[in-house]
Parts: C-alpha cells; structure tokens; sequence
C-alpha cells in the first residue's frame, strides 16, 4: 500500500493548481474584454469616416459620382498605402458590380475587394479582409440609393488597416500576463503562508505528541485553536484511559502476589517450626522457587501491561543509587567495593521503575554473590538506547556457559540457593522493552553484564 503524499504539498499543490487555471482564465477574459473594446472604439472610428464620406457624397446631372478628396479631414486617405481607404462600388440591377467608380488616393493602384452583399438603403455591415499590399484591413460598408437612379445601388465603404490594433492587444496581452504572473506569485507566497500558518497546530500536536513519546509528559500540553483542541482531549483521554488500564494490571498483579505469597509464607514457617522434619528443608526451598516464580510471572504481566505507556521516564542515577546501598547492607559481612562510575544525571530509562529495579536489582546480587571484592558499575547513552554494565571480579562464566544462564530455571552452581531465575528475569524484561542483556568478561576477569534499554530524552 502507498504511503500518502504530505499534506503540505497536496494543499499546497491544490492552491498553485486552482490559482493557476483562475488567472489564466482571468487573462483570457480580461484579453477578450481589451480586444472586443479596441474593435469596437476601431469600428467607431471607421463609421465616423463613413459617415463624413456619406455627406459629401454628390451624384451630377447624369447620375454621376461626385466626391472632392480636399473636403475630406483625414490626410491619411490621400497618401498611398497608408492604411485608411475608402472606395464607392456601383451595383447594376442584374447584380453585376463595378468595383471602383470612385476609390481613396491611399489605395493608390489597388481596390477593395469584396463579395456581394445584400444590404438596405442606410444599413451597415462590417467585414475583415485584405487590403493593399496583403494586410489585414476592417471594412465597415453602407448601401446607398439615389433616388434619379431608382434602379441603381451604390455600395460605399471605408477600411483601415489592423496591425496597430493587433499590436496594442498583443502589448496589452503581454502586459497583462506579467501582471498576472507577478500577482500570480504573491498569490502564491500568500497561499504558502496561509498553508504554513493552517498546519501550524498540527505542527504543534506533533511536538506535543514528541514530547510524550519522550517520556517528558503523560499528556498533550500546549494551547490549540478551537478546532483542533476536540483532537487534543479526546487523544488526551484515550492516554488518561490507558494509563487507567495500566494501573488496574499492576494493582491486580499486585492482589495476586499478596494472596499466594501469604499461604507460601505459612507453609515455609510451618514447615521450619516442625522439630526433626527432613521435610522442611526442601519444602523451603520450594517455597523459595515458588515465590520466585510467581514473581517472574508478575514483572511479566507488569511489563506487558505497561509497555509503550506514553510519558514513562525513570532517572538512572538516583535508583542505582538506592540499589547499591541495599546491595552493600546486604553483603556487608563480605566487604565488597560497590561503586559506580559517574555518570551523566540526565541518563534515564523509557520504562516503569519497578522494571528497572527489578533487572538491575538481579545484576547487582548476582554480581555481590560472584564478587571476590568489588562489584562496578558504569552506564552510558548511545542514541536512542541506554546502556548499563555491571562489571565484579568473580570467576566469571566460561563462554560456552554463558547462553545456557539466560534460560530459565538454569543454575550453574547448584550448592547455592536460588531458582534459576534471576538472569532469566532480565532478560525477558528487557526483551519486552525491546532491549537486551549480554554477557562477556570483565576487565577484573570475572563477569561483565551489559543491560541494553531504550533511553528516556
């Protein structure tokens, strides 16, 4: 399935596309407007010609046409080919024409050419054709009749050559492109803005959401517009709601552990109050392994219930402190050099307290345990993960030992007490935190235990 496409750029390529087609639109509307406006304010000007041809028009006492080119105000239709003509056509009942009884000294040796046309005495028509020289003209032509001559139409007209209005739409056009084109752009930047400012909360819920995916916070903080903060409460009930979930787990694992360890309890000293009982020794021992057992089972289901809880941070350095005091009260008759390195305060694990206790809790006895004299410990951040190593200068475990002290219920030395199940603890705890426990040798000699977790921001 295909990853959807960023939000910004989809809105963002929407905007652009929609502002796109709107000012080509708007340059092709605006384009006709200017044309249609020059035509019309050209067709104007041609009738206005038109007009002062019509009223000096005079027919003769044979019916002749009569025209004197110095009543005329346009000194254009005097110089050849300079783009205002006029020309009168005669028409013959029969629809012959006879093209150029009177013409324009600007058409010089050519005529105006059109096709035959069938107008009423004073209407008007407009044409676009050919003038001289092969340029585009506009012909506006009116039918006139005389009434010596009922028989006879005359067909006056008046052209003007097209390439300076051509021209100006051309100019106008270019013009109003690059306006278009500079509007266009602020348009753009705007739309850019208006994007960046409307995904500004959701740039905000993701810092948020950062900030408790970091352990910083159990909840979304911040303040959001009115329409987002609908998302912000119902997210922020959804993670009130988990962590009540969380809590119900633990307190029933914890219900539990206290009604089997009390019976385990009893029998143990039961058991041991019995005088000469060869019982007593091993149903101690399996009370050991049973309450041991019960609590491998409960870290489990802890950690299960609790893993991923958003807002989860526990600082290293006070808990390892607390740890290596205990470890030292309990191991106090050996004297041992429990100590660890300094280290960075803001080191912290991305998990519940109990878990971190409980697997660093495991290292450190079984290290005191193994320790002929000190027992060290150090930690260090790498990206995103936590490491803890527990160094003592025990025997140690021989390579090939070393996998088969991971699995549960394995116990290299028998004579001790215990279940088999401490290292066994950490490794599934931390497994469960998607972190692991390695074992190799220490600088002392003896074992070195590194606990890989994910690290707290």
């Amino acid at each position: 399935m295909s990853q959807p496409g960023s939000l910004r750029l989809r809105l963002l390529g929407a905007t652009l596309v929609t502002l796109a087609l709107a000012l080509a639109g708007a340059h092709a509307w605006l384009g006709g407007l200017f044309r249609d406006h020059v035509l019309r304010q050209f067709d104007t000007a041609l009738v206005l010609q038109l007009d002062q041809l019509t009223a000096r028009l005079e027919f003769d006492a044979q019916g002749l046409p009569l025209l004197d080119p110095r009543s005329l105000s346009d000194p254009r239709l005097d110089r050849p080919y300079s783009g205002l003509y006029w020309q009168l056509d005669r028409m013959s009942p029969d629809g012959q024409a006879r093209v150029g009884v009177l013409r324009s000294r600007s058409l010089w040796d050519t005529q105006l050419a059109l096709s035959a046309d069938l107008l009423a005495d004073g209407d008007l028509h407009t044409h676009d054709g050919l003038g001289p020289q092969g340029h585009a003209v506009r012909i506006v032509e009116r039918s006139l009749a005389v009434p010596e001559q009922p028989q006879a139409r005359w067909r006056l007209m008046v052209a003007a050559d097209t390439r300076e209005t051509q021209s100006a739409v051309r100019d106008f056009n270019g013009v109003l492109a690059a306006s278009l084109a500079g509007l266009g752009l602020l348009l753009a930047l705007a739309a850019l803005a208006q994007v960046a400012v409307g995904l500004s909360p959701l740039r905000a819920m993701q810092r948020a959401l950062q900030q408790v995916r970091k352990g910083r916070t159990a909840r979304l903080e911040g303040r959001f517009p009115a329409e987002v903060q609908p998302l912000i409460d119902d997210f922020n009930g959804v993670l009130e709601r988990n962590a009540e979930v969380v809590s119900r787990a633990r307190t029933q694992a914890g219900n539990l552990a206290h009604a089997l360890k009390t019976p385990l309890a009893v029998l143990g000293n039961a058991a041991a109050q019995v005088p000469g009982n060869d019982l007593a020794p091993l149903v101690a021992e399996q009370v050991q392994v049973a309450q041991r057992h019960i609590q491998w089972h409960l870290a489990r289901a802890r950690v299960a219930a609790s893993q991923g809880l958003p807002g989860q941070r526990t600082p290293l350095q006070p808990l390892l402190a607390g740890l290596l005091r205990v470890m030292g009260t309990l191991h106090a008759e050996r004297g041992l050099d429990i100590a660890a390195a300094d280290m960075p305060a803001d080191l912290a694990f991305a998990g519940e307290e109990q878990d971190l206790q409980e697997m660093l809790g495991n290292l450190l006895d079984n290290a005191c345990r193994c320790a002929r004299g000190a027992v060290h410990v150090h930690a260090v951040r790498e990206g995103a993960l936590l490491h803890i190593v527990v160094d003592d200068d025990g025997p140690g475990i021989a390579p090939a030992q070393r996998a088969d002290v991971l699995q549960r219920g394995v116990r290299l030395d028998e004579s001790t007490p215990g279940s088999g199940l401490g290292l066994a603890i950490v490794v599934e705890l931390a497994a469960l935190y998607g972190g692991a426990l390695t074992l190799d040798t220490s600088p002392a000699g003896g074992l070195s235990a590194r606990l890989t977790l994910p690290a707290a921001a």
